[in-house]
């Protein structure tokens, strides 16, 4: 279908480990820049018409956008000066991506000190000795984001059915992942860490209050195919055995959430309705198990130009 390419692992893999170390570089640029915001929502990058963005970056002389261009299959460095830089997407070494970009940063007047290595990898090798050859593969990096566009839409509509804190769809460059996490408004219990190469005080504020969160991996990380995962933190009891998921989706004990492969949803009549049930169970799951204020929490699905009915309107 049309708005649901197919992303197969084996072709994505080459591009997709060489966009991971690039997007962490860039990341690391917005990082160094942007104030810090809950649950590190300062450091994600977004979908937009042409790839991903890092949106907005406040500086002192000016401002700075950095733009993965899948459609020239440029890197993109805009400043509100009005300067522009640009650096192809084209097989290099890591090393030499970082070289590239950080020179492209000093051209433009930009901060260049940059955290030198990259996050939420298994010992983590700085990038500059990043030197083995880099693939990029402009078609498979062009559908990666096709298929983003189309799991956008429907995260984002998800997102509009809760009236408590939710997240925006974000993609998080340290482990690669598009996400949306609803919250229930109460403190988490601190999380136990661990996470390779990110300091524990890092996840511990991220998961400082109960979430249900949910997101999509273009493969890696234990699952070999693109696929839709869900989990809550804490995890609540009877969570694995949740009802009225989709026959499509699976309970992963090692991973410890539900995840639904890409293809299940590609190949379906109705793909934006089978990934919004899969949302919406595991959320419903989460949220009933953990003994969440639904009522409080939850609201119809936006419409276009339809303003939210007020909760003591009356009915």
């Amino acid at each position: 279908m049309a708005g649901w390419p197919e992303i197969p692992y084996e072709r994505w893999a080459p591009t997709g480990t060489s966009l991971h170390m690039w997007a962490q570089i860039v990341g690391k640029f917005r990082l160094a820049l942007a104030p810090w915001i809950n649950h590190s929502w300062h450091a994600a990058f977004y979908v937009n018409a042409r790839g991903l963005t890092t949106s907005l970056i406040p500086g002192r002389a000016a401002g700075y956008e950095v733009l993965f261009d899948f459609v020239d299959h440029d890197l993109v460095v805009m400043t509100t000066e009005g300067a522009t830089a640009r650096l192809p997407l084209e097989d290099r070494s890591v090393a030499d991506f970082y070289g590239a970009f950080r020179a492209s940063l000093r051209d433009l007047g930009a901060p260049t000190d940059l955290h030198d290595r990259p996050n939420e990898v298994a010992d983590p090798i700085p990038f500059a000795d990043q030197t083995a050859p880099g693939r990029y593969d402009p078609e498979a990096a062009r559908d990666f984001w096709r298929a983003l566009v189309a799991i956008s839409a429907v995260f984002e509509r998800f997102r509009t059915g809760f009236v408590g804190k939710v997240s925006p769809v974000h993609l998080f460059w340290g482990s690669f992942d598009l996400a949306v996490t609803r919250f229930s408004g109460r403190p988490a219990p601190l999380h136990p860490g661990g996470i390779p190469a990110l300091p524990d005080d890092v996840t511990r504020e991220a998961y400082s209050h109960e979430v249900s969160s949910a997101g999509f991996w273009p493969g890696g990380g234990g699952i070999d195919h693109p696929a839709f995962y869900s989990y809550a933190y804490p995890t609540p009891a009877g969570f694995e055995g949740a009802p009225n998921v989709p026959e499509e989706a699976y309970y992963s004990k090692e991973l410890g959430e539900f995840v639904l492969p890409y293809d299940a949803v590609r190949r379906s009549e109705q793909p934006e309705l089978l990934l919004m049930a899969f949302l919406q169970s595991t959320y419903e799951a989460a949220a009933s198990l953990g003994g969440w204020d639904r009522d409080a929490l939850e609201c119809e699905l936006g419409e276009p130009c339809v303003p939210r009915r007020l909760s003591n309107e009356a009915r």
